[in-house]
């Protein structure tokens, strides 16, 4: 009994420097928390004022901006103001100017009527002028001829006959003479225009001849391409012919080679679209035959979402029920140690820690790899198995009706994944992170629209045994 005592009173001294230790660690994080907690608000406090000065800067700097687009913005207005006035000065300008040129036209025409009635006035006044001064002429010409015809009567009259009969001869000599003259004159401008006309027509009969005789050079070179335009005419009609012939011909042929290809092409058409009405009803069959096939996938795949949920459910109630169990014996085993019946047990964990070295958690997992070890080389039937074990075998079904790549998973089958914290976790287990190739086929459409937990399977990472086990299902 004192033995027990002391043992007794040594645990409990060496639990409470363990719990001082534990406390002292505590302690001891709780303080460099409160420091860190202070150096982030002091850091806070300094990010605080640096965004204050910031922003005191960037408001600065914007009013700056500011005053000066204000500035731009007057001188502008200035500017569009001066640009106005301007404007206005120019319309103004067109205005007046609009005016003056008409003023301007309108003193034009003035001018030109002023101009066109002096013009008149100064021919009229010319041919005043020159009627006046040919009447002047005309009325000097009679005084003369007047004067002369009296003064020759008068000389007349103071001659004898003989002198009259001489001055007779003398006038009609004179006016016989005068005649000659003229008539000379005359034929001197007729014989000068003769011979004008004599220069003419030898130039036109040289011009004439010349035209003649190139028109006779281009009517010889006119027939001679006559003659070779019409042998070529021939040659063209006789090359015509024939190619006509041979056109004819060839279209007979091509004709008849389009009859026999339109027949061969609907024939040919006719089998093509027999061929795909087979093909239509081959495709219509295998339609069918793909939707029977995914509605039995889909009634498969429920099958098995429903097993993994109920093999899910099933390893919840285990591990909670194994739980009760270990808790129950563990705290009959402190009774009894309390009362002195047996020896206290190792302290034990019942929730998921880390840092826990005892815990019911690492007794199942220690437990499951002890069941994979023993079952790894044997053939095995599925009602020996755990419930963790089924549902690790329904993911590599699923797997491989996925076509997932298994030897991924070959690292880590002999582990198992780690326990949750309590019973609302192991219910989370296998809602989260779910890569698309652990869900079905049919099912991944669904499992990106919605999160429902229902139909995410859970991300337990798998591989295939080097040797693989045979599993016989009943």
């Amino acid at each position: 009994m004192a033995q027990s005592n002391a043992e007794l009173l040594w645990r409990q001294q060496h639990l409470e420097r363990e719990t001082m230790a534990v406390m002292s660690f505590l302690r001891k994080q709780d303080q460099e928390k409160a420091e860190e907690t202070e150096k982030l608000k002091q850091q806070l406090i300094d990010l605080k004022q640096q965004a204050q000065e910031e922003n005191k800067k960037l408001a600065d700097q914007y009013t700056q901006q500011v005053k000066e687009l204000e500035e731009k913005f007057q001188k502008k207005i200035r500017e569009i103001g001066l640009i106005q006035l301007e404007l206005s000065l120019i319309k103004e300008f067109r205005r007046k100017k609009a005016v003056m040129e008409k003023e301007l036209e309108d003193l034009k025409e003035r001018m030109e009527t002023s101009n066109k009635r002096h013009e008149e006035v100064v021919v009229r006044l010319e041919k005043r002028f020159f009627e006046e001064k040919k009447r002047l002429e005309k009325d000097a010409e009679k005084k003369v001829i007047m004067m002369t015809e009296t003064a020759h009567r008068e000389a007349v009259l103071q001659l004898n006959s003989t002198g009259r009969e001489v001055f007779k001869e003398n006038v009609h000599l004179h006016d016989a003479f005068t005649c000659h003259l003229k008539e000379a004159t005359e034929l001197q401008k007729i014989k000068q225009k003769l011979e004008e006309d004599k220069t003419l027509l030898l130039q036109e009969k040289e011009t004439n001849e010349g035209l003649i005789r190139e028109k006779i050079l281009q009517i010889n070179q006119q027939k001679a391409q006559i003659g070779d335009l019409q042998h070529k005419v021939e040659k063209l009609e006789m090359a015509l012919c024939h190619m006509t012939r041979e056109f004819e011909t060839e279209t007979q042929r091509t004709q008849h080679q389009a009859l026999i290809q339109n027949e061969a092409g609907m024939m040919e058409v006719k089998k093509l679209q027999q061929l795909l009405e087979m093909k239509d009803r081959e495709m219509n069959r295998v339609k069918k035959l793909a939707r029977n096939i995914l509605d039995e996938r889909t009634e498969v795949e429920r099958f098995f979402l429903d097993a993994l949920e109920h093999v899910k459910q099933e390893i919840i109630a285990s591990r909670k029920h194994y739980k009760e169990k270990a808790q129950t014996a563990y705290y009959r085993k402190m009774m009894d140690a309390c009362a002195g019946k047996e020896e206290f047990p190792k302290i034990k964990t019942f929730k998921s820690n880390i840092n826990s070295t005892n815990s019911v958690y690492k007794d199942l997992e220690e437990a499951e790899k002890c069941n994979w070890e023993k079952i790894q080389f044997e053939k095995v039937d599925i009602s020996e198995l755990t419930w963790e074990q089924k549902e690790r075998v329904l993911r590599l079904l699923f797997a491989k009706m996925n076509g997932t790549n298994l030897w991924k998973y070959s690292k880590d089958l002999a582990t198992s994944a780690p326990a949750p914290t309590d019973t609302r976790e192991e219910n989370r287990v296998g809602t989260e992170n779910i890569p698309p190739s652990l869900t079905f086929i049919t099912q991944q459409a669904e499992l990106s629209e919605s999160s429902s937990s229902a139909l995410i399977l859970p991300h337990i990472r798998m591989f295939t045994p080097k040797t693989k086990a045979a599993v016989h299902f009943e």
